[in-house]
């Protein structure tokens, strides 16, 4: 049987881990096989029974399988930070929202906007229109995406923006980033990975997280829109 990594990992990490594949598979001989859902979707896969070797989830959500005694508190690094931005559809205007006011109007103005049900950036989302008391005029008319990259919903015309983390914006092509929503209102989603406890690859999914956290992922982890921690 080929060897290989089984890892599921939240979509923010998903254009970087493809990245990193075959520089990983060169170096292990391991290749990795890898499968992308929000982090509550695949807490949820796991607790269904869903078994892998690695997981890259949000801080928070690997910090609860730890815990659990379901992930090996060793195994465990912190691998990258992201924003969450706003993107358009290429070739349209591009809305300000370099403040609070600004980004209220061009949200207001918006015939729809896409943002995710499950994901880290779409549960802040939620919050965050509800802090700025705008919630139920964004609501009426927002896309919420179940599961996946909510610019896509731009290139099939069903909303004028989209809110998701830089690294997941990325991934769609035909769309333009804005830039990231202003910084004062966010705090950044830091993710991170470990091996689970019920793993029979420990060898090759122990290497896989030393070389994503190593310095020769790093520019792969930066040209996918995160940014490494400090």
């Amino acid at each position: 049987m080929e060897n290989s990594v089984r890892v599921l990992s939240t979509l923010a990490l998903a254009g970087a881990v493809r990245a990193l594949a075959a520089k990983y598979q060169a170096l292990s001989g391991a290749r990795i096989d890898a499968d992308f859902a929000p982090t509550v979707r695949l807490l949820e896969r796991l607790k269904e029974g869903e078994t892998a070797d690695v997981l890259i989830l949000t801080q928070e959500g690997l910090a609860g399988l730890v815990s659990a005694g379901s992930v090996v508190t060793e195994s465990c690094v912190d691998l990258a930070r992201s924003y969450i931005g706003l993107a358009v559809k290429a070739g349209a205007p591009h809305p300000d929202i370099s403040t609070e006011a600004a980004l209220r109007s061009t949200l207001l103005a918006a015939r729809s906007v896409a943002y995710s049900r499950l994901g880290a950036s779409g549960i802040f989302f939620a919050q965050l229109i509800a802090r700025m008391g705008i919630e139920k005029e964004i609501n009426v008319r927002a896309t919420v995406v179940p599961i996946g990259f909510t610019a896509e919903r731009l290139i099939a015309g069903e909303a004028d923006v989209a809110i998701q983390q830089l690294s997941e914006l990325k991934q769609v092509n035909g769309i333009e980033i804005v830039g990231p929503l202003p910084l004062h209102l966010q705090i950044p989603a830091v993710f991170s990975a470990g091996r689970l406890e019920a793993s029979t690859n420990v060898v090759a999914s122990d290497l896989l997280l030393k070389f994503l956290a190593s310095a020769e992922a790093t520019p792969a982890l930066i040209e996918s829109g995160l940014e490494r921690l400090t």
